[in-house]
């Protein structure tokens, strides 16, 4: 595996899947694989779980961690080519992308969407800038689109909890008071179409996801009826695709309660964190002995390290 951006990049997910399991089962088995080599993680954005769950990923392979945030221990970085750099960003993606695979072996870089212009974040233009500027292998720490890390991280923990061979999985849109992207949202459903779990996306009209995305998902805008006998409920919040970026509504009543896990198999509780609890989900819910959260946090390490190990392996 060369690069992990997009599934894309993925030869076979239940492989990978398999791969964290192990991995999370003796975590040392491969420590000598990134000996004397460096992993650079470049933030454009705020982390908790991804900054420290893939630094211990890579020291769990021998790796040495270095870790910049942009904009404060960085230049600010222009992406577009052909501008007259006169404003206030000092320094070109081609030359920053170029000089940091000079210095690193592998590099994850984590940059959000702007969610004004679709096309745009689409494009996926910085992580696929360093894909093309950097020389070394990229790992997606969450970017405008897409999530892999959190989707591989979601499949290893349903395959630890699931009682049944192909579980119903449900997607829920969930209320938030600003827009929030789509690349969790995303990124779990590309991933679960490539298992053969029974997904079912949920979410208010106007909220559906890319026709490219979803493909043949079935998508329902009633959540109650999309819960019942669910063995997962996946909850997250995203801003429209349709009318891009926009909050369409903050309806309370498809947050979750006690009242909607009712209408489950028993099922279990997930959400990426961090959560707003009281807004999206109810502190009985969250709290309960069916929420996944920490074990799903938790699984973070082995999706990195599977990610990892897979790139490793093809130097």
């Amino acid at each position: 595996m060369k690069h992990f951006i997009n599934l894309d990049d993925v030869s076979s997910v239940e492989t990978l899947v398999n791969l964290g399991l192990n991995l999370k089962a003796n975590p040392l088995q491969y420590q000598s694989l990134g000996k004397d080599l460096t992993i650079g993680l470049v933030f454009f954005n705020s982390s908790l779980r991804t900054r420290i769950s893939t630094q211990k990923a890579a020291l769990n392979l021998g790796m040495n961690v270095i870790v910049m945030n942009v904009g404060s221990d960085s230049w600010q970085l222009e992406f577009e080519d052909g501008v007259v750099m006169d404003q206030g960003k000092a320094e070109h993606i081609r030359e920053a992308a170029a000089v940091l695979g000079q210095y690193c072996d592998v590099l994850g870089v984590r940059a959000f969407a702007g969610l004004t212009d679709r096309d745009e974040d689409y494009r996926e233009v910085v992580l696929e800038s360093f894909r093309r500027f950097a020389g070394v292998p990229v790992i997606n720490l969450e970017s405008a689109t897409r999530h892999p890390c959190q989707s591989l991280a979601d499949l290893i923990t349903i395959e630890e909890l699931k009682t049944k061979e192909k579980p119903k999985v449900v997607l829920t849109w969930v209320p938030h008071f600003k827009p929030l992207p789509q690349a969790v949202a995303n990124s779990f459903t590309e991933w679960v179409l490539r298992t053969d779990y029974d997904l079912v996306i949920t979410n208010p009209e106007g909220y559906d996801l890319a026709p490219e995305i979803r493909k043949n998902a079935r998508v329902v805008h009633n959540q109650d009826e999309a819960f019942a006998g669910a063995d997962f409920i996946y909850a997250k919040n995203w801003s429209s695709y349709e009318s891009y970026g926009k909050v369409l509504t903050q309806d309370p009543s498809w947050a979750i309660t006690p009242e909607k896990m009712a209408l489950t198999d028993s099922g279990y509780f997930m959400h990426c964190l961090p959560v707003r609890r009281g807004l999206k989900v109810s502190d009985a819910v969250i709290d309960g002995t069916h929420s996944a959260v920490i074990q799903q946090a938790g699984n973070r390490v082995w999706s990195a390290q599977a990610a990892l190990t897979r790139i490793l392996e093809s130097r």
